[in-house]
């Protein structure tokens, strides 16, 4: 009795299924790379934080692209960490320390960083509409090309810190301390600047159409133009450069929405 031998396929299904042993093959090398910790290879991976975690320490922890949702960080060490593109949602960092941390392309909604240390952090390109950072300290802080809209920013100390192209329509940032920052092609429309002190703070450029500058002192301000004071609204107490005038609003009803 003759043996039976089995048809061959046709060629292109002994190619794929070669096409797919190599790209078996190079998945496998590639992942032992990653787990050798060569570094140009990226291993993405996703890290979600909630629940309570008070006065935790995670300084200078690799938490790029973290989650934080709806938890409790008060008053939590995070010096140094890297957190870039980390968002941050319903969370609580109330009195947190984020010295010299990494936040550039974070996002935060509804969250809080009431009284927290952003001083000498780097939050190039930060979404934060709506959240408080109010009484924060943003000494040497960089905010540029960020989005800030309604976000409330209300007596932080915010020396030297950089809004270049930073969108703050509607921020509030009433008794802040704002001496030698800049607002470089800055949006302020809308914005609460009542009661801030703005010594060498640069508005080259900034948009101001509405926004509140009763008595903010912005006497010592550089670039501020009388086009940009014409579209703002003051007060008798507002302080402007010597040869600009303000424009005094009556009967105008400002709302800042709290998160």
């Amino acid at each position: 009795m003759k043996e039976r031998v089995p048809s061959r396929g046709p060629a292109w299904v002994y190619q794929l299924v070669l096409a797919f042993s190599l790209a078996s093959m190079l998945c496998a090398v590639a992942a032992r790379r990653a787990c050798a910790g060569d570094d140009e290879m990226v291993v993405p991976r996703i890290i979600s934080l909630g629940g309570s975690c008070e006065k935790c320490d995670l300084s200078t922890r690799k938490l790029a692209g973290a989650h934080f949702v709806a938890g409790n960080f008060q008053r939590a060490v995070l010096v140094g960490s890297d957190l870039r593109g980390a968002s941050f949602f319903g969370s609580n960092f109330s009195g947190a320390d984020l010295s010299h941390a990494d936040l550039r392309a974070a996002s935060m909604t509804a969250a809080v960083f009431q009284g927290a240390d952003f001083s000498g952090a780097n939050l190039v390109g930060l979404q934060a509409v709506g959240s408080n950072l109010s009484r924060a300290d943003l000494t040497g802080a960089r905010f540029e090309s960020g989005t800030l809209i309604h976000t409330d920013l209300e007596g932080v100390d915010a020396p030297g810190a950089r809004f270049d192209n930073c969108n703050l329509t509607g921020a509030n940032l009433r008794g802040g301390d704002f001496t030698g920052a800049s607002f470089r092609d800055a949006q302020l429309m809308g914005a609460m600047l009542g009661g801030g002190n703005f010594v060498r703070a640069d508005f080259r450029s900034a948009r101001l159409q509405g926004a509140f500058i009763g008595g903010a002192d912005l006497s010592g301000a550089l670039n501020l133009t009388r086009e940009q004071v014409a579209d703002a609204c003051a007060d008798r107490a507002t302080r402007l450069p010597s040869g600009l005038t303000p424009r005094l609003c009556v009967g105008h009803v400002f709302i800042f929405h709290r998160p």
